[in-house]
């Protein structure tokens, strides 16, 4: 079974939208506008990129990333693995190779059973809800930066889930005020 990891910036407050761009959102950019540059911070990035052998996106954040990430460098591991969209509707499929539509929760459980490799999922905060709630995440790679948003989109939303317990397995400081967190999920036995 494959390993589903959802990797966010994420505001004090548990706010994820627009962190590093300006989509006309009262806060977007909220990761580099008021804080010192610390490259530390992005480690946990590059080695999510070496690590993982498929990102799993949601329509919107899909349709933000295809057109930009493929042209940066910094992205070239992203370009090479396969890219799976999950959405109902059609997204253009041609904007980056290798990219597949799942169109339900239960293809993506039938992803995460196959054999290979970690999935990570990039930004899709509903669709990190939805994989929260359906209990198909197993891992949180959080940088937590040092800020309350006050509103926007929250990582995990008031909804009707069952406690979820997590370990703290990675963690770090850096002097801008940057946390890095990485969490399991526990499964109580016989869970997948």
């Amino acid at each position: 079974m494959r390993q589903i990891i959802v990797s966010e910036f994420i505001s004090l407050d548990g706010v994820v939208d627009s962190p590093g761009g300006d989509d006309g959102l009262r806060h977007a950019g909220w990761t580099y506008k008021d804080l010192e540059p610390e490259p530390a911070v992005y480690e946990l990035k590059g080695r999510e990129q070496d690590e993982a052998t498929a990102l799993l996106l949601g329509r919107r954040s899909y349709e933000i990333f295809a057109p930009v990430w493929p042209t940066m460098p910094e992205f070239a591991g992203y370009g090479a693995m396969p890219k799976y969209v999950v959405s109902t509707g059609d997204p253009d499929t041609t904007l980056w190779s290798q990219t597949t539509v799942l169109r339900s929760l239960d293809d993506v459980a039938r992803l995460r059973d196959d054999e290979g490799g970690p999935i990570i999922v990039q930004g899709s905060s509903k669709l990190a809800r939805s994989l929260a709630a359906a209990g198909l995440v197993d891992r949180y790679h959080l940088l937590v930066y040092p800020v309350l948003l006050g509103d926007g989109n929250r990582l995990w939303a008031n909804q009707a889930q069952d406690k979820t317990l997590l370990r703290l397995v990675e963690h770090a400081s850096y002097a801008n005020g940057v946390q890095m967190q990485v969490w399991d999920v526990v499964r109580e036995t016989g869970q997948r």
